[in-house]
């Protein structure tokens, strides 16, 4: 079976950034299976690349290689890496956006790469000439230890940070999906009943939302918190979108209490 590379980044579809890498991959390992998850992430918004992998990496083929490039420090001290894990593998910078995926794998192995092109690594395209050979070196059977030496960490990048108290839940938006839905930082079943009303503050609103187990249950145009499919407690409006209603984004800090 041949090998499965899955790219991500913010580099677009409109140069040819994209292809060159594709272009590199195919060369050095002929055959090899090139999925694109995504490269239309923000330009250097590490922390959304980074919730993206974390949320599609775990519906791939066992082997996958995961391939990000959304580096605002290429070029930088920053290092390149390569991380294996009990089931898939991760190549990309060592600013974070590997690491919820990779965690959540189970982390067997770290390497900083070495083997690049053999025309050489530019000083603003590690995409093309360190991670795209590491990523097909790993598809094509390689050893990991073979394109890098060993680490002993990485950059973490934590999404899931929260704080409650008592029956008040302070969380931040951590991704919001095109239908304007806002993930809380908050992942699990939450402290209260379905059906309670609750108040929301976000965004210098002050807002009542219903718990739901779905969209539909509530009226079209009103608010509401559900755990959406991913275990994530989510702000949602029925039929519109919560982020352009409230006007708020990711990195937004939500207080969730008991009315």
């Amino acid at each position: 079976m041949k090998g499965l590379v899955a790219l991500m980044s913010d580099l677009g579809s409109s140069d040819y950034f994209v292809a060159s890498i594709k272009g590199v991959i195919s060369t050095i390992a002929p055959g090899t299976t090139i999925v694109d998850i995504t490269h239309e992430i923000p330009p250097y918004n590490v922390a959304r690349a980074a919730f993206i992998l974390w949320m599609a990496y775990k519906w791939f083929p066992f082997d996958t290689v995961f391939m990000v490039i959304v580096d605002p420090g290429v070029g930088s001290g920053r290092r390149s890496i390569a991380i294996r894990g009990n089931r898939y593998y991760f190549v990309g910078p060592d600013n974070g956006v590997l690491s919820p995926a990779a965690k959540d794998d189970g982390i067997v192995d770290i390497v900083e790469l070495s083997r690049g092109l053999s025309t050489g690594i530019s000083r603003t395209f590690h995409g093309r000439d360190l991670f795209a050979p590491a990523a097909a070196a790993l598809a094509s059977g390689i050893p990991m230890r073979s394109i890098g030496s060993r680490l002993n960490d990485m950059k973490v990048l934590e999404l899931l940070e929260h704080e409650m108290e008592g029956e008040t839940l302070k969380v931040r938006i951590v991704y919001v999906d095109r239908f304007g839905n806002v993930y809380t930082s908050y992942r699990g079943k939450p402290p209260w009943s379905t059906g309670e009303k609750l108040r929301v503050d976000v965004g210098g609103h002050r807002i009542t939302a219903k718990i739901s187990d779905t969209y539909g249950l509530v009226e079209k145009g009103e608010p509401l918190l559900l755990v959406n499919s991913e275990g994530f407690l989510e702000l949602a409006v029925s039929e519109g979108s919560f982020s352009d209603v409230y006007g708020v984004s990711e990195g937004d800090e939500v207080t969730i209490s008991k009315l």
